[in-house]
């Protein structure tokens, strides 16, 4: 007679408790990360391969059981409602960089002031990525083995669901304010903000400008005539043989279809370039 397998394997999972004013995602269905920067973060969760939480865990942000949520430099903190009555306490750790190497960051930002715009317009620049990576850093995190998890539930799987549960609302959070990426790596937006501004402010001494009159002792000049007779040895401006034939008045007739101005323009004109013809040759 074969062993029975255990009831509580076959037990339907119990339904979390209800919570009022918790966090939860807008989307109901599909794809919970909206841009290219907050699906770097569910595609580490998704990575580990945990199946049927993942699944629980939309549902458990969906739901909202989610009672708050805080990110801080280095760490995501939250509080998820489950089963139990008391919340389980949720964390998620990244490293953060040091001063040295957020200098470095820092001053590449600075060198373009098209990064603070784009991130200030709500948007992640994907160039920033390569700029992390090209000083030796990673803006977001390469699997797992990067991020620290815990959770207060009794589940021993990592992540759990309330885990995933606080991976896609940081998702949705980071869809619409992706400074709390860099925030996450140790850079707040108002430190980071208020560094750049400092490092395009440094940029040394602006180099002297040429000395020029000011303005005040040129006023009694500036409207001074210039040599008698000056204005008298300049030359008329020169009249396009044909302009008499825009002063007409418009002829009742057409000829063949054809307005007489038009074709009375090409003979003036002909006979303008004769008469340059003739001062040229006198001049000479």
């Amino acid at each position: 007679m074969s062993e029975r397998t255990p009831w509580w394997h076959d037990a339907p999972p119990s339904r979390p408790r209800r919570v009022s004013g918790g966090i939860q995602i807008h989307g109901t269905r599909g794809a919970v990360a909206r841009t290219w920067w907050s699906a770097r973060f569910i595609e580490v969760l998704e990575s580990l391969g945990v199946g049927g939480r993942l699944a629980r865990g939309r549902t458990y942000a969906r739901a909202g059981q989610t009672l708050d949520l805080r990110v801080e430099p280095g760490a995501v903190v939250a509080r998820v409602q489950g089963t139990r009555p008391q919340p389980y306490r949720v964390r998620i750790g990244l490293r953060t960089y040091g001063k040295a190497e957020w200098a470095a960051v820092e001053q590449a930002l600075a060198e373009d002031a098209w990064y603070a715009a784009t991130l200030l317009a709500g948007r992640m620049p994907p160039e920033i990525e390569q700029l992390f990576t090209g000083l030796g850093l990673a803006l977001f995190p390469a699997g797992g083995h990067d991020l620290s998890m815990d959770c207060s539930c009794p589940d021993h799987a990592v992540p759990c669901k309330h885990l995933a549960a606080v991976f896609y609302i940081l998702a949705e959070r980071f869809d619409a304010d992706p400074f709390e990426v860099l925030t996450l790596r140790g850079r707040d937006r108002e430190t980071l903000l208020a560094n750049l501004r400092t490092r395009r402010s440094d940029t040394g001494p602006a180099p002297e400008a040429p000395t020029a009159t000011p303005l005040a002792d040129l006023l009694d000049a500036f409207f001074t005539a210039g040599p008698a007779g000056a204005a008298a040895d300049l030359p008329p401006p020169p009249t396009p043989p044909d302009a008499l034939l825009d002063q007409l008045p418009a002829f009742p007739i057409d000829v063949r279809g054809h307005r007489v101005v038009d074709l009375l323009r090409p003979a003036y004109r002909a006979l303008g370039d004769t008469e340059d013809s003739l001062v040229r040759d006198v001049d000479r």
